[in-house]
């Protein structure tokens, strides 16, 4: 039986709106994300999906409810153990790739892991397996500017799992693309959950990729539900 690496308990969230007063956008989500799999999150735009990855990736914290990653209940603790729980066990891809414009996908991948301790030899080793797996190797050194939408997002990629994370988080990471690059960036992001057996979190739009996931869980009315 997979292990259970990220587990949301009751998980709630208000914002203050001003004269609007509170806004509840989440409700009492309750997921539970085991490794080796890979979930669809889908939701119509506004109602919290967003929110909700960052509640999961320790970026916010919940206002009740906890998060667990591997056991460890971290929304309540300091933000120095949060930030060392977030480098360590959580990778982030977005729809925009966000990668450093001055340096090459080689060393987008590199640097998070030489921030983390790893010689650069070892970092740049590493960042070619990834670039290979998806397809990429060859546009190693090329600067984010010289490469393809569908080539920076699939670098993006192999930078979120750069420093082996156990959870993946994905924020709309094919909503920038085309159809068919989208397919394509999509089948190079399952390669590398299927290959590296973590947990992924995709949140998209896309009920066609949605379907090619293990399961869809939608946010609704601000609880999660089956798909």
């Amino acid at each position: 039986m997979s292990e259970t690496v990220l587990q949301l308990k009751g998980v709630t969230k208000l914002y203050n709106k001003g004269l609007a007063g509170e806004i509840q956008v989440l409700r009492g989500v309750d997921l539970r994300l085991k490794a080796g799999e890979m979930v669809a999150l889908v939701a119509p735009s506004g109602a919290g999906k967003s929110t909700l990855l960052h509640i999961a990736g320790l970026l916010d914290t919940p206002d009740a409810g906890t998060v667990e990653i591997g056991g460890q209940q971290l929304s309540g603790k300091s933000d120095r153990q949060r930030t060392k729980a977030r480098r360590q066990d959580i990778g982030f891809v977005y729809q925009f790739h966000h990668l450093l414009p001055e340096f090459s996908a080689e060393e987008n991948i590199a640097l998070p892991q030489m921030a983390n301790g790893v010689s650069r030899g070892a970092a740049v080793a590493r960042g070619q397996a990834l670039l290979e797996t998806v397809g990429v190797a060859h546009r190693a050194g090329h600067r984010p500017a010289e490469l393809s939408g569908g080539e920076q997002q699939r670098v993006a990629f192999c930078r979120a799992l750069a420093n082996a994370p156990r959870i993946l988080l994905a924020d709309e990471p094919t909503g920038n693309l085309d159809p068919t690059t989208s397919d394509q960036v999509f089948d190079a992001l399952m390669t590398l959950v299927r290959e590296t057996g973590l947990a992924a979190l995709v949140a998209t739009h896309n009920m066609e990729l949605a379907a090619r996931m293990d399961r869809i869980v939608k946010l609704e009315n601000g609880v999660l539900v089956a798909g």
